[in-house]
């Protein structure tokens, strides 16, 4: 009679729990609005937590085949089993209040979602008809394989919010693309310097959070009518003003910023990147232009490589930290070059330290150097960096004597000057340069001085 009122009190504790469980995305519904922190701070251990009931689950399979010749074994099974059932329900939890408190919402969130529901009930259910007697626990096995193969959904789902849609697919064979698979959205403008560079930006960088599959403060950028939708900050593109774009403010914040775009630990987009969507803004962030006024992109450009240093990397490393600052390499092939990155040395660096990095120059193709306390007398420090790309000297004390010297970059594409007291003059030494595309004057005299 005891062992009776026990069973008839779990079925009941479990239906009512699977109730709950279905009701809760009608309870608190997941509008694409961020809540509260802590909401978020606990949700943040769902990635670590998932991997349990993952893995109690496979296992339990595993233990009954292997108790048909070791009877202990089912003992274990029914055990882990039980355990798969409050991971489940922990990892479920964890999930929603990453999802609810960060402003998770799109199709690929909700199908995760009633993929977890779905996976929890029917491992409960699973719990429920292994201890049952008689003809219910016929459908245990049976149960069991369903709900191995809504894991595997369930997991896949979850992948592809954190890795993208295209994870799986992005290097299938080229047979099997030809068969529809892996398929990317065609833009109605194809030729438009929106479709051939800003949509790419924002593919690779941005839609893994502001996509179809998942979005992130009610915002989308996977396509151009979404993107100048906004989300719930509202507008994050105000044609012809990218100073008041979010989108741009949140791309050029420092990327410790909290609310520094890309987020969750992505890398920064490119110079390059920055500056063609602050010119597409500007130009008033059409859809259809073919090309943009003072912007040249080079089509399968190949950029020279730095001569070999692998011999070098520890007295690289060694010699960056003690000036407090990183040289990062920009992919794994070594000849992409080194990034100088200061932003933790901020006015502890100047045009010493600089110095101090000289012997590596040939190696370096990005120089960071915005906010530092660097001069006009690192200008010809910086002059022989041979293979330098993109240089950043934004609100700095340089003025702008010595700029002539760095008309010997001949790779130098990308220059910022904003925020210092650079003048006209100081600039036109500049203009013999071909391949400097991009140059920054935001809050400066010289900008001020043009016509």
């Amino acid at each position: 009679m005891i062992r009776l009122k026990g069973i008839k009190l779990v079925c009941a504790a479990s239906f009512l729990t699977s109730i709950a469980l279905l009701l809760l995305p009608f309870v608190f519904k997941l509008d694409g609005k961020t809540h509260a922190d802590w909401q978020q701070f606990l949700g943040r251990f769902h990635p670590t937590v998932v991997h349990l009931p993952i893995g109690l689950l496979l296992l339990v399979p595993l233990l009954e085949l292997a108790g048909r010749y070791r009877p202990a074994l089912l003992e274990a099974a029914m055990f882990i089993l039980s355990l798969s059932v409050l991971s489940c329900l922990l990892a479920l939890v964890l999930g929603y209040l990453l999802a609810y408190g960060s402003g998770d919402a799109g199709a690929g969130v909700a199908r995760h979602m009633w993929g977890a529901i779905a996976l929890t009930i029917g491992a409960l259910g699973c719990a429920l008809l292994r201890s049952a007697t008689g003809g219910p626990r016929s459908f245990y096995p049976y149960l069991l394989a369903s709900v191995l193969v809504l894991l595997a959904w369930t997991a896949h789902q979850g992948g592809s919010l954190t890795h993208g849609n295209k994870y799986l697919t992005e290097f299938l064979p080229a047979p099997l693309k030809r068969f529809g698979m892996g398929t990317v959205q065609a833009s109605a403008f194809p030729d438009s310097f929106y479709a051939r560079h800003i949509h790419p930006i924002f593919d690779a960088n941005c839609v893994v959070c502001h996509g179809a599959q998942k979005v992130k403060g009610n915002l989308r950028l996977d396509t151009y009518d979404r993107a100048m939708r906004g989300g719930e900050d509202g507008a994050v593109i105000i044609p012809g003003n990218p100073e008041r774009s979010i989108l741009w403010q949140r791309i050029t914040l420092p990327p410790d910023h909290k609310k520094f775009m890309p987020s969750e630990g992505k890398p920064p987009l490119k110079p390059e990147q920055i500056a063609w969507i602050r010119a597409w803004i500007l130009q008033g962030a059409s859809p259809e232009l073919k090309s943009l006024p003072g912007i040249y992109v080079r089509e399968e450009e190949t950029l020279p490589q730095v001569p070999d240093y692998s011999g070098k990397m520890t007295e690289i490393a060694e010699t960056a930290r003690s000036a407090g600052v990183t040289l990062v390499p920009v992919s794994r092939n070594l000849g992409d070059g080194l990034i100088l990155n200061t932003v933790d040395a901020g006015q502890k660096f100047g045009d010493a330290q600089l110095a101090g990095l000289a012997p590596f120059a040939p190696y370096i193709v990005e120089a960071e150097l915005g906010r530092t306390a660097v001069t006009d007398g690192c200008l010809p420090i910086v002059a022989k960096f041979t293979h330098l790309r993109a240089l950043h000297l934004e609100e700095t004390a340089v003025t702008g004597a010595g700029l002539s010297s760095l008309t010997q970059l001949p790779q130098l594409s990308y220059l910022n000057l904003s925020g210092t007291q650079v003048t006209a003059a100081a600039i036109a030494p500049l203009t013999t340069m071909k391949n400097l595309r991009h140059l920054y004057l935001y809050n400066t005299p010289a900008a001020r001085q043009q016509p």
